[in-house]
């Protein structure tokens, strides 16, 4: 087989990527407006192990429309993953921990990744 055709052949999904039922695993996204925020809220999520690991990126610039106006901003987004069983209180956690009136909070399904890594976040958050 040539290395075109190779390239083109679906992928076995019984391969090594196989990895424990994703469904718990889970990405969330939060933002603030200054870095040392953003750290106080990732460091305090992986302490309580609400998380298992945060990384922070920022600034970056977001345009949204808060009470009628349409506001711009810089802020420092926080990735955190997590399970499902330890989203809600991650969640009450972050509503707790921001000083934002209305603190964006995502989750997102991981629907495939590394057995190790998705073992080390189930380990990482386990009460």
């Amino acid at each position: 087989m040539d290395d075109d055709r190779a390239m083109d052949a679906p992928l076995d999904d019984d391969r090594a990527m196989d990895a424990p039922p994703v469904q718990s695993t889970l990405t969330v996204l939060t933002t603030t407006d200054a870095e040392d925020k953003a750290r106080d809220l990732a460091t305090g999520a992986i302490r309580a192990r609400l998380a298992a690991c945060a990384q922070i990126t920022g600034p970056v610039t977001s345009v949204y429309r808060w009470e009628g106006e349409i506001e711009t901003a810089r802020e420092w987004q926080v990735l955190l993953k997590t399970t499902t069983a330890r989203y809600a209180a991650l969640e009450t956690w972050l509503t707790e921990a921001h000083d934002y009136d209305t603190p964006e909070i995502i989750a997102t399904p991981v629907v495939r990744g590394s057995a190790a890594y998705l073992e080390w976040v189930e380990r990482e958050t386990a009460e």
